[in-house]
């Protein structure tokens, strides 16, 4: 399994859009219909800054939804407006889970 963490803050002009963004993508993801990932995204109390937080089952799930046109024009237009604060990206281990999180 591979866990990813990114977290990044836009300027306040960019929210909305960000969030647009994001829903176009993430309707993206859901039309795969596929159990072998998970991918949510939080905003935090200063309404700007973003989390994202992603669980592949393995390697290839992960390439596949990196090359979606919905998500690769995501990225392009998050970078492009001027970030308050570049993206940091946190490669984590589980260490427990009330449930699981693939099926096996």
């Amino acid at each position: 399994m591979i866990i990813v963490k990114v977290t990044y803050t836009v300027k306040p002009n960019f929210v909305n859009k960000n969030k647009e963004n994001i829903q176009l993508f993430m309707e993206d993801f859901q039309k795969l219909n596929t159990n072998d990932f998970r991918y949510t995204i939080y905003s935090c109390e200063d309404g700007k800054t973003f989390v994202h937080l992603s669980h592949y089952k393995n390697e290839g799930i992960q390439k596949q939804l990196l090359e979606v046109p919905s998500f690769i024009s995501f990225q392009k237009q998050r970078d492009e407006s001027k970030l308050e604060l570049v993206p940091t990206i946190e490669t984590m281990r589980l260490v427990s889970a009330s449930m699981n999180i693939f099926d096996e």
